[in-house]
C-alpha cells in the first residue's frame, strides 16, 4: 500500500517538475521569472484585477505579489491604474509591451507551446477523464479549512 501511495505522489511530483522546467525555460528566455510570467498570464486573463485578487489567483501573499508587480511595472510590462469611479482601488493592466510579450509566447513555436499542443492532441474524452481525475484527487487532498 505504501509503495502505491509513494508512486502516486512521485507521479504528481514528476509532472509538476516537468511543467516547471518548461515554464522556467520560457521565462528565462523572456528575461523574467516564473512568478512574473504566471502573473502576466493571470493579468491577461483577468482584466482590471486588483492586487489582492491577483494574489489569491497566484496563491501567494499580497506582499509577495506587490513586489512582483513592482518589478513588472519597472520592466514596463504592467501598469497600475486607479479607476476614476473608485480612487481607493488599484487595477493592474498589461502594457502594450506586456501584451506583445505574451502574444509572442503564444504564437511562437517554443518548446512550451509545442508540448501544450501535444497535450491538446490527446482525444477529448481522455482530456475530460484526466480533468475529472485531477478534480477528484484535489478534493481528496484538500484540507477542509482551505
Amino acid at each position: 500500500m505504501f509503495a502505491l501511495n509513494n508512486e502516486i505522489l512521485e507521479s504528481f511530483l514528476e509532472i509538476n517538475k516537468a511543467i516547471y522546467r518548461l515554464v522556467k525555460k520560457e521565462a528565462d528566455r523572456m528575461g523574467i521569472t516564473v512568478v512574473q510570467l504566471k502573473a502576466l498570464y493571470k493579468i491577461s486573463n483577468n482584466p482590471d484585477v486588483g492586487l489582492g485578487e491577483l494574489a489569491e489567483k497566484l496563491r501567494l501573499t499580497n506582499s509577495t505579489v506587490s513586489g512582483v508587480i513592482d518589478r513588472l511595472v519597472h520592466s514596463g510590462l504592467v501598469e497600475r491604474v486607479i479607476p476614476p469611479e473608485n480612487r481607493r482601488s488599484v487595477s493592474i493592466h498589461l502594457t502594450q509591451k506586456g501584451k506583445a510579450m505574451l502574444e509572442e509566447l503564444t504564437v511562437s513555436d517554443t518548446i512550451l507551446t509545442k508540448k501544450i499542443k501535444g497535450l491538446m492532441d490527446l482525444p477529448a474524452e481522455e482530456i475530460q477523464h484526466l480533468l475529472r481525475l485531477h478534480k477528484l484527487v484535489l478534493e481528496k487532498l484538500t484540507i477542509e479549512e482551505e
